[in-house]
């Protein structure tokens, strides 16, 4: 394993002084937070010891929950429902329960979008950026959905749109920007899956068990069944161009030290069929990231085997930890003091999220989303989904089947009739259009 350490301190360094000094000039980055579930709420806690950032406007159904978070965090500050137009003093902090009103607080530099809702998340960043607005989203079921037009809406804007710090997919980018820049071949890129896996969990299924983890019982079961992994692994195939090896990636159970040896190339003995994927994996993993290096010259191999990195061919680099909502802030600052992203697409996309039938589907059948009973989430090379028709799970909840579905069949264009009325779905198809285009 690599030791990062250094190269983590000076980064985090940087970011520490660029918040004392903030704080020293009283010149806060102002916080709008739409969602307050448990990552929200942990990320309240977090701001609240932050210096350089002033949270200024919340947003969540449910209002009482938001004031009790609040009040236990800035007893001092005056707690105010946002009204349009009306004048609030700089120490107020504004609550609400629709989440466009965030978009209209003139102060708020930054929206962060924690809800994991895609629909939200495509209002929130469509609204926030036409107000200049930066964002930061949490919710990467919106960035591998729509994320490549709102980071060229937020170009154009002169805005930052972000995946969030922190989560798995910019912690693997920051080993993957290490390695890139060291000039290493990349064999693979993943993460630990933190949860059990079942395909064919649901709801109720696992409500017991999202009880104890503090969640809803929806967000909850799409960890459990893949959904997520198959959302955070498209977002790091869409900032990197790597691709899945195999529909769906390999997913083994392995543990830490052989984890360089099983992803290698079949003629090294390990899972691969080619270089540059990727992927998860089962076992003592989580709650790390990790990319697997490789490189030709003779001298460095030398030297890798010298810092004890192993004989290779391929060596590891590992982040022993995601902090999940609580790294998220940095994203704030990064974008707003140093106009830099976590993550962002790139211009094109490299691979897909669809869905697959949990269940036995017929027509008048609806999709409920991502977590649900119906669908569980795979994902391939964006040109291979597109070739077979396949219907992007983040546009298909409320569509409505139209024909018979097998359980485990991926869902197509053709079996369904998507809602008219959906902004989400509005965005994704000028998305593919400017796409394709």
């Amino acid at each position: 394993m690599w030791d990062l350490f250094t190269l983590i301190l000076r980064y985090y360094m940087r970011l520490h002084t660029t918040l004392a000094q903030l704080s020293e000039m009283n010149k806060e980055i102002r916080i709008g937070l739409v969602g307050v579930g448990q990552m929200g709420s942990y990320m309240i806690a977090v701001m609240n010891q932050m210096k350089g950032l002033k949270l200024k406007g919340v947003c969540d159904l449910n209002l009482d929950r938001t004031n009790y978070i609040l009040s236990k965090y800035y007893p001092e500050k005056q707690i105010k429902r946002y009204e349009r137009n009306k004048q609030y003093s700089d120490e107020d902090i504004l609550i609400t329960n629709q989440a466009k009103d965030i978009t209209e607080i003139p102060s708020v530099d930054v929206i962060i979008e924690a809800t994991g809702d895609p629909d939200v998340g495509a209002k929130v960043s469509y609204l926030g950026i036409n107000r200049k607005k930066h964002i930061v989203m949490l919710s990467y079921e919106t960035v591998v959905t729509i994320g490549h037009i709102l980071n060229s809406m937020a170009k154009s804007a002169g805005v930052i749109f972000t995946g969030a710090a922190g989560d798995e997919p910019a912690a693997i980018l920051e080993l993957y920007d290490f390695a890139k820049a060291l000039g290493f071949d990349i064999v693979a890129a993943g993460k630990g899956k933190n949860n059990r896996f079942n395909r064919y969990a649901t709801p109720e299924t696992v409500a017991e068990e999202a009880k104890e983890y503090g969640t809803s019982s929806k967000m909850h079961c799409s960890f459990v069944d893949g959904s997520k992994t198959m959302v955070e692994m498209t977002a790091v195939a869409n900032a990197t161009g790597l691709i899945p090896d195999i529909r769906g990636m390999h997913g083994p159970t392995v543990e830490l030290e052989e984890l360089a040896k099983v992803f290698s190339l079949n003629q090294d003995g390990g899972i691969l069929n080619k270089k540059g994927v990727v992927d998860f994996a089962l076992g003592n993993i989580a709650p790390g990231v990790f990319v697997i290096v490789t490189t030709k010259d003779p001298l460095i191999i030398e030297d890798l085997k010298f810092e004890k990195m192993g004989n290779g061919p391929n060596y590891l680099l590992y982040r022993p930890f995601h902090l999940c909502d609580i790294e998220t802030p940095l994203s704030a600052l990064l974008a707003n003091e140093f106009f830099e992203s976590s993550l962002i697409p790139l211009e094109r996309p490299y691979a897909e999220v669809f869905p697959v039938a949990k269940k036995d589907l017929v027509p008048g059948d609806i999709l409920d989303g991502f977590g649900g009973e119906t669908f569980y989430s795979s994902m391939d090379e964006a040109q291979k989904v597109k070739d077979e028709n396949l219907l992007p799970a983040g546009i298909a909840k409320g569509a409505k089947i139209i024909t018979n579905i097998n359980k485990d069949t991926p869902i197509t264009y053709d079996m369904v009739n998507l809602p008219s009325k959906s902004f989400l779905l509005q965005l994704r198809m000028l998305q593919d259009l400017l796409i394709e285009d």
